[in-house]
């Protein structure tokens, strides 16, 4: 385990005597109880019986005394603050399963899925991460971003089960543990918004393969209309698309992209709240600054140039 997960109370492995799973499930949590509580019914009914980890962010509406009250075999953490995104490494320090499923309180796994991943992941011993099909709201209707993933113009490679990426949705996927704790997990600089992004670019910097597996199907059901975004998530992605660009990218790209979001910010609120959010956050990004190896940088332009 790296840095990153330095200082998080608690967060150490289960014993190795009760490691008899193969994938294990981490779910973080934010004041939304009564949706945490329908979700858990679900994932403790999975054929697979995973072992779970709640990871409650801080709450005030009483979400871990409800938990361990309703579901005595789920493992509750209170770290005591909102540890954004890092909660999820949090969670996944405490588990003893090789796997980790990542879920949020909107979001579980079909059953058979876990069972597939432990097949799909022993196959491919390279791969450090799967990011599943997404079936959205109560029609199970396709994520546009399956479609996206599976296009992925970065090709698929033969010791991987399924197209290369660099993205995936964070409530929809499963690392290797070892691999996931092994470049720190989530990075805490970001906390939510587009975190995603630079942990796929670290676990290939490190020599992990992150590939989309759509065998994977994970089940997604957002609040509001659509699924629209939550108030204010479209500034924490723009602030961390730039904070990604000074942690890993080279100085040109980080600059470039400081400049637009600057010039966006004069007459767009959204990128002046990014901006901001950014400048606040640079010192920290930049004492965590390390540019990804060449072969790496080059896959991710190839990114940003396909249509």
């Amino acid at each position: 385990m790296t840095a990153r997960t330095v200082g998080l109370p608690g967060a150490v492995a289960a014993p190795q005597a009760r490691r008899t799973a193969q994938v294990g499930i981490v779910m973080i949590t934010r004041d939304r109880r009564e949706r945490l509580l329908g979700t858990l019914e679900r994932i403790t009914r999975l054929p697979e019986e995973p072992p779970v980890v709640v990871v409650d962010n801080g709450s005030s509406d009483g979400t871990a005394a409800a938990v361990r009250e309703r579901f005595p075999a789920v493992r509750v953490l209170t770290p005591g603050r909102n540890l954004g995104a890092v909660g999820r490494t949090y969670g996944a320090a405490a588990l003893g399963t090789p796997l980790v499923a990542f879920s949020d309180d909107d979001s579980w796994w079909e059953p058979g899925a876990l069972a597939r991943a432990a097949e799909v992941f022993a196959a491919h011993p390279r791969l450090g991460l799967a990011a599943a099909a997404t079936l959205v709201g109560p029609d199970a209707g396709p994520d546009p971003l399956n479609d996206v993933l599976a296009a992925s113009p970065l090709g698929r490679e033969p010791d991987l089960p399924g197209p290369s990426v660099l993205g995936f949705l964070g409530c929809a996927a499963v690392a290797r543990r070892d691999a996931f704790l092994e470049v720190g997990g989530y990075h805490p600089v970001l906390h939510f918004g587009a975190e995603e992004t630079l942990l796929a670019l670290d676990l290939e910097a490190a020599g992990w393969g992150v590939a989309y597996c759509p065998a994977l199907v994970a089940r997604h059901q957002p609040d509001g209309a659509g699924g629209a975004p939550r108030p204010g998530r479209a500034a924490q992605v723009r602030r961390n698309v730039l904070l990604t660009a000074w942690l890993r990218r080279p100085l040109r790209h980080a600059l470039v992209r400081t400049v637009r979001l600057a010039l966006d910010a004069r007459t767009d609120p959204a990128a002046r709240l990014a901006l901001a959010g950014a400048v606040r956050r640079l010192p920290a990004a930049l004492a965590r600054r390390r540019l990804l190896p060449a072969p790496v940088e080059a896959r991710v332009r190839v990114l940003e140039g396909a249509p």
